[in-house]
């Protein structure tokens, strides 16, 4: 008698709770667009931050009410986008893919080693002993931070010891630029044609004696370049890209480091704009 007054109990308990849970649950659900869902599986599933969102869902849901344009994905191609455009009919508007530029050309068959490494084979560990013996402080040390943290493959390391990023793998995600202890990665829109490939402090010829390769601040850059596009600020020349249409191939060519670089070709990135018609 006692065991079964309990499995009443208990049942008449559980009953209770699972009406009070039904309830609550159609009184509470939040309705959701089911078109977010059909988004999120269109887009690559690479959550990898590129459009400045947290991840696919989230530009799902933006997209799905209009708040951000299909081609904003740059992970994503030219047909994907079209999909996506055409399944929520709206145009696929335009974006210009960021990828990760180093901003340091001096490989060991340029920049001289003031000591020898010998530690735990991570540049952050190198960086925190005496800033890992480069001769240059602000130079790359080598040893594949960035390579390890770039979960897309987009980073691979040069037989100089350089790393060299694949822009057509790379999606932008950050995790270089959080990786590197010097501070030599930096995210830029792929048809921004000019690139300081030097980060140094050190004003003048000087510092030719660390890096060969190095910007000596000679300043000829800047009388080339049209005006406010470039400036010496700091031991090392800097662009000013709300300037960067004004940029011309000119403006490199008397460095006498090769310091600064004009990145061919990479003004054709371009995603293209589809509209809903053209998608279909």
């Amino acid at each position: 008698m006692i065991i079964l007054q309990a499995i009443l109990i208990l049942g008449g308990t559980g009953l209770v709770f699972a009406i009070l849970i039904a309830a609550a649950n159609k009184k509470l659900k939040v309705w959701e667009d089911p078109r977010i869902d059909v988004v999120a599986a269109m887009l690559p599933s690479a959550n990898c931050g590129a459009c400045g969102l947290p991840g696919c869902r989230a530009f799902a849901e933006k997209a799905v009410v209009g708040e951000i344009q299909p081609a904003k994905c740059t992970v994503s191609n030219a047909e994907r986008i079209g999909e996506i455009a055409h399944f929520l009919g709206v145009d696929a508007g335009e974006a210009i893919k960021r990828v990760a530029r180093l901003q340091c050309a001096g490989g060991t068959n340029v920049a001289t080693q003031a000591a020898e490494y010998r530690g735990l084979g991570t540049c952050l560990a190198a960086a925190a002993v005496a800033g890992g013996g480069k001769g240059c402080s602000w130079g790359c040390l080598g040893l594949a931070d960035c390579e390890r943290a770039c979960t897309f493959g987009a980073i691979s390391m040069n037989a100089d010891g350089l790393p060299v990023v694949d822009v057509e793998k790379c999606t932008a995600c950050n995790d270089c630029v959080v990786a590197c202890p010097k501070d030599l990665f930096v995210l830029q829109l792929l048809d921004h044609p000019l690139l300081v490939q030097c980060k140094n402090l050190v004003n003048g010829d000087g510092v030719l004696e660390s890096c060969t390769v190095a910007c000596t601040t000679c300043g000829k850059c800047v009388l080339d370049a049209a005006p406010g596009l470039i400036s010496v600020a700091s031991g090392v020349a800097v662009i000013n890209y709300d300037k960067i249409a004004e940029a011309e191939e000119s403006a490199v060519e008397r460095c006498p480091t090769g310091a600064i670089i004009w990145l061919r070709g990479a003004q054709f990135a371009r995603v293209p704009a589809l509209s809903s018609a053209e998608a279909a």
